[in-house]
């Protein structure tokens, strides 16, 4: 079992996530209309980069935006909520050795087990808070789905499970594989659901920075000739 979800399974996985991701990148470049948007991106691409630039950097800094200032609160829990969920599966020393196993890959970095396990509690607590929210506030229940709940407990599955076999809680063979197969569905649904905010997120940004530097350019210049 193990051999079969950690092998023809996981290549299965990475196959549906990275080439999901490839259509819905590339669907969504495509789709761009400078005519719809009056912006020029082919026209003026050393404006629109450096648009992209500022949009994208100032959304990944804590508070670097006034969206995020509007909320301090919200924002430090949307931080470490989703810092963990990057942290801890790219550089968790386990999956290191796993990637040793399978594909011969020695090289890559890892944190300490201290700061994954921090990072995973991290995790865990702003799921919860997330989901309270979405529970209470009136403003945010009424846009929140039974499909936005299933989200986010599918997004924190792989943490809950994966912290209970670090730990060796009980059962640790039910465990490591619920912690392996939630983690590979969490990558299947990615690309084909809201998920793909963690792409979708830099290619949205990029687009809105890009709007907005070549008009805003072009306005302080000498205004649009169309």
């Amino acid at each position: 079992m193990y051999q079969f979800i950690t092998g023809p399974l996981l290549w299965l996985t990475f196959i549906i996530f990275f080439g999901g991701l490839t259509f819905r990148v590339v669907w969504y470049i495509r789709g761009l209309d400078w005519k719809l948007d009056r912006v020029a991106y082919r026209t003026y691409p050393a404006l629109g980069l450096k648009g992209a630039l500022q949009s994208i950097i100032h959304w990944l800094i804590p508070y670097g935006s006034y969206g995020w200032r509007a909320k301090p609160l919200y924002t430090l829990v949307f931080f470490i909520f989703h810092a963990g969920l990057v942290v801890v599966p790219l550089f968790l020393a386990g999956h290191a050795v796993l990637l040793e196993e399978r594909w011969g890959i020695s090289w890559w970095p890892t944190i300490s087990m201290a700061l994954a396990d921090t990072l995973t509690i991290g995790v865990m607590v702003t799921a919860v808070i997330i989901l309270v929210r979405r529970l209470v506030l009136p403003e945010v229940r009424i846009l929140t789905t039974f499909y936005d709940i299933f989200l986010i407990l599918v997004s924190v599955a792989p943490f809950v499970s994966g912290f209970l076999v670090v730990h060796q809680v009980r059962d640790y063979t039910f465990w490591l594989y619920a912690h392996i197969l939630s983690g590979e569905l969490l990558l299947i649904l990615i690309p084909f659901t809201k998920l793909f905010h963690v792409v979708g997120f830099f290619l949205s940004r990029g687009q809105i920075g890009m709007d907005f530097g070549i008009k805003r350019a072009w306005k302080s210049r000498k205004g649009f000739a169309w």
